[in-house]
């Protein structure tokens, strides 16, 4: 909770120096590929962290939210005892008890939230007019990998099924889809098989890891029927917990707790479990069916153990004696770099220059 307590502005950060990094590396990549020196496809992968906790933005950002009317959340902070199972656990995962969060705690976090989508805006805007400036024909998908519940019920970060955290933006920019905004839920899980259908490539190497299936005909106008599965099993978490998001309605399941439903249209904030409502309890047990029919949470907890031993294993026996880590290293030749006396001054220009001289 440190990074509430501890929002505000600065210039520089961790984070900001590693997306800064990002953007430029992006860059340059897209402006080495427009040179057409090797004649293959290409897909680019720019990854960002922001926006995230901690919560700072540069002033220029920071400055841009300063009236904004949202710096309070919509639902504000409830007493420990009125929460669910799991939203306790994720409380005393953050040591909540040792912090007082304050009103100006809540504004300045949310503010520099804010602050970030705007620098992340600016980074995905060099990326995109390189490659307009650059002529590719690429096609673009945006998408992050969790949320943010930003003070909603008292909650932070994600490590949850509430809309704040799960729900995240996915956008695609493809000349085999129509623009347009469909609001059919879809999961991160579709992206592979979308990627793949869009490229022409073949899913068959890599079905054995995918569940999801392809959103290219919900951009030609075909109606999605499949439910939107998702799982969680991390902090906070004693045992997996999953959900199944079907049209309107969610229903969370995990051995320890209680099942969730919600009608997120009657709901969106996520206020009012149907789980016990009689008058629902057609739409919990087809849903629970379904839940079922894809999860066995006995065998799913089962599997999360053995890996977690697994990976022990391994991580004690990598630092034992020399230890030399597996992270992506980018080790540069700078002696190949720019212009150098080995080098044949007019191959290099030729070869360096986009679009070429006559």
């Amino acid at each position: 909770m440190g990074s509430v307590t501890g929002s505000g502005v600065a210039e520089i950060t961790n984070q900001m120096e590693y997306d800064d990094a990002v953007a430029y590396e992006a860059t340059r990549k897209i402006y080495e590929l427009s040179r057409g020196l090797d004649k293959r496809p290409w897909c680019l992968t720019a990854s960002f962290t922001h926006p995230h906790d901690p919560y700072v933005a540069r002033k220029k950002y920071w400055d841009l939210y300063e009236d904004c009317d949202h710096l309070l959340p919509e639902i504000p902070a409830m007493d420990y005892a009125d929460h669910d199972p799991h939203s306790k656990r994720i409380f005393d995962a953050n040591n909540w008890r040792e912090f007082d969060i304050t009103e100006e705690d809540i504004k300045r976090s949310r503010r520099a939230y804010f602050a970030n989508i705007s620098y992340l805006d600016d980074k995905v805007g060099e990326i995109l007019q390189t490659l307009e400036d650059t002529r590719q024909e690429a096609i673009i998908l945006f998408v992050s990998d969790h949320g943010d519940m930003l003070g909603e019920r008292g909650l932070w970060f994600k490590m949850s099924f509430f809309e704040g955290s799960a729900r995240v933006p996915l956008m695609i920019a493809a000349p085999q889809m129509e623009a347009g905004l469909n609001t059919t839920p879809v999961s991160n899980i579709d992206v592979c098989p979308t990627l793949c259908d869009l490229a022409g490539v073949s899913m068959d190497e890599v079905a054995e890891w995918t569940t999801g299936q392809s959103l290219v005909l919900m951009g030609q106008g075909v109606e999605r029927t499949a439910p939107v599965a998702i799982e969680y099993a991390a902090e906070g978490s004693y045992a997996p917990m999953v959900s199944l998001r079907y049209g309107k309605w969610k229903y969370n399941r995990c051995a320890m707790d209680p099942d969730q439903l919600f009608d997120l249209d009657a709901d969106p904030h996520e206020l009012s479990n149907l789980a016990e409502v009689p008058a629902h309890s057609g739409t919990l047990s087809q849903l629970r069916a379904k839940s079922e029919a894809r999860w066995d949470l006995a065998a799913f907890d089962a599997d999360v153990r053995k890996s977690q031993a697994r990976r022990w294993i391994v991580y004690e026996a990598l630092r034992s004696g020399g230890y030399y880590p597996w992270d992506y290293q980018p080790l540069r030749m700078a002696s190949e770099a720019y212009m150098r006396n080995h080098m044949d001054l007019n191959v290099l220009e030729e070869n360096k220059r986009f679009p070429r001289g006559e």
